[in-house]
């Protein structure tokens, strides 16, 4: 063999190995974001070289170029939309894999027992999923109501108590409906496993009021006994976190009951209007659903924290006893001129009747 073929040879060697080298530079290469988590948005109808260059500028691949050329290998491929998070160094040809596997970013939306509308929508604006007012105006539109909720209670005023308490995993993309589906999906299984009675929505505002007034456990039955037989006496309830709500309703909450607060004309204010108030305060948990379910057999008509901060309350047949048990009380926190108003909502309330 002459000089010649052996240099063509070797010069063929030599481009094959520069190929290789290049190919795996393109497309095996490890490269990722300097420090922490990166997250990149793919939107709806991005061509690839746009996604290309969104994962450069995030410091996800090197150059665009390399998500082109995966491209090219797998040109029938499809990739999905969605929020991306790159908290490690990776190939181009993973980094392809994921998106079209949709492999997007999940958020956790923790709902604790006894929030509102109000909080849950302040807790996805946090996030940055989306506006509270938006999450607000779906779950109070009429039409979103009475479809999500038939067979439960479509003539609820709002979602507001059937958004079940618990961890939701969702997507930037995840809108305010299917949210709040998955969020009654869930309540349905709870309330259909404590064998759910009708009528639904009276049990699920008292089991609301029983959440928002209770944090001992073992006193649920015993409070929602409380408020079962003041409303077969039609007596007014004198709830204080149904003040509450009906502030956060008119936009006018601020942080603490006032008399203005007590006096107010609003159907959900149980200090003027007799029986329970025309939906849910909160979103309670499977506790103090059981606990509205099952009211305990009392002839309880009263109830006041104890002085003690453990969360108890004393419970009381007739006035009289209860008033020694608010002077009790009273007495316990002597340095205040009068009783802590309940605390500010969004949370629980504190568990003390005013009468």
């Amino acid at each position: 063999m002459g000089r010649r073929p052996v240099k063509v040879l070797l010069l063929m060697v030599v481009l094959a190995f520069a190929a290789a080298g290049i190919a795996w530079l393109t497309l095996f290469e490890v490269h990722g974001p300097s420090s922490g988590k990166v997250l990149v948005d793919v939107p709806r109808g991005a061509s690839t070289r746009r996604i290309g260059q969104l994962l450069a500028d995030a410091g996800v691949l090197r150059s665009r170029w390399q998500f082109i050329a995966v491209r090219l290998l797998r040109p029938r491929t499809r990739l999905q939309a969605g929020e991306y998070a790159f908290s490690k160094a990776d190939t181009p040809w993973h980094i392809f894999d994921r998106l079209t596997t949709g492999d997007v970013y999940y958020y956790e939306l923790l709902v604790p027992e006894g929030a509102n509308l109000f909080d849950i929508g302040a807790s996805l604006e946090r996030l940055g999923l989306m506006k509270k007012e938006d999450f607000l105006e779906t779950a109070r539109n009429p039409a979103v109501v009475k479809e999500l909720l038939a067979g439960l209670a479509p003539e609820a005023p709002s979602l507001e108590g059937f958004l079940f308490p618990a961890t939701y995993r969702l997507t930037r993309s995840t809108p305010a409906d299917k949210l709040a589906r998955d969020m009654i999906g869930q309540f349905r299984k709870v309330y259909t496993s404590l064998g759910g009675q009708t009528p639904v929505l009276q049990t699920v505002t008292l089991a609301s009021l029983v959440e928002k007034e209770s944090a001992v456990p073992a006193e649920r039955p015993v409070v929602a006994s409380v408020y079962a037989n003041r409303v077969a006496r039609n007596m007014k309830l004198d709830c204080d976190p149904t003040a509450i709500y009906a502030a956060l309703l008119e936009n006018r909450w601020r942080g603490t009951i006032y008399r203005s607060d007590l006096d107010s004309t609003n159907p959900y204010n149980t200090y003027k209007v007799p029986g329970l108030p025309p939906g849910p305060i909160a979103n309670p948990g499977r506790q103090a659903l059981e606990a509205a379910l099952h009211p305990a057999t009392t002839s309880y008509l009263f109830f006041v924290a104890k002085a003690d901060g453990s969360g108890g309350h004393n419970f009381s047949e007739d006035l009289a006893h209860h008033q020694t048990a608010v002077a009790q009380y009273r007495r316990g926190h002597e340095k205040a001129v009068t009783p802590q108003p309940a605390s500010a909502a969004p949370g629980r309330g504190r568990s003390h009747s005013r009468k």
